[in-house]
């Protein structure tokens, strides 16, 4: 009896040892969720500040700034000119800001988008864009 609780209690240590990341909710967590923490910050440059959690650290990385032109609309008249002024044209300032969390090992368990644009014409998001790429 005493073998059999000490062996399921063995089992149980090592499985709750084991970490493994749910499937991917986007193509930043799709791309870098498994993958060494060194690659993603070697690429992408490193983190504005970082904390302890249980055995895991968390990381919190800002970048990708760039600015984007965005055009006016128009309402579209049958004769095929512009009518009125549906929105003005503007100059959105878009930056990617996630959270790694990165197991003592240095792979990156799970990363959280914090500061996003959405996408243009239903496309991915900016992080995505950014983050997500080969």
């Amino acid at each position: 009896m005493n073998f059999r609780m000490l062996t399921l209690a063995g089992l149980g240590l090592a499985l709750a040892g084991c970490t493994t990341t749910g499937p991917a909710k986007n193509a930043v967590e799709a791309r870098w969720n498994g993958q060494p923490a060194g690659a993603f910050f070697a690429k992408f440059g490193p983190p504005i500040n970082d904390s302890t959690a249980g055995g895991a650290t968390v990381y919190t990385w800002r970048g990708g700034y760039k600015t984007r032109a965005v055009p006016a609309t128009y309402e579209e008249l049958p004769n095929g000119k512009k009518g009125a002024m549906l929105t003005r044209a503007r100059t959105e300032y878009l930056r990617c800001e996630v959270q790694l969390t990165v197991s003592p090992d240095y792979n990156i368990r799970s990363i959280r988008t914090v500061i996003d644009k959405p996408g243009q014409a239903g496309g991915p998001s900016y992080c995505e864009e950014f983050l997500g790429g080969a």
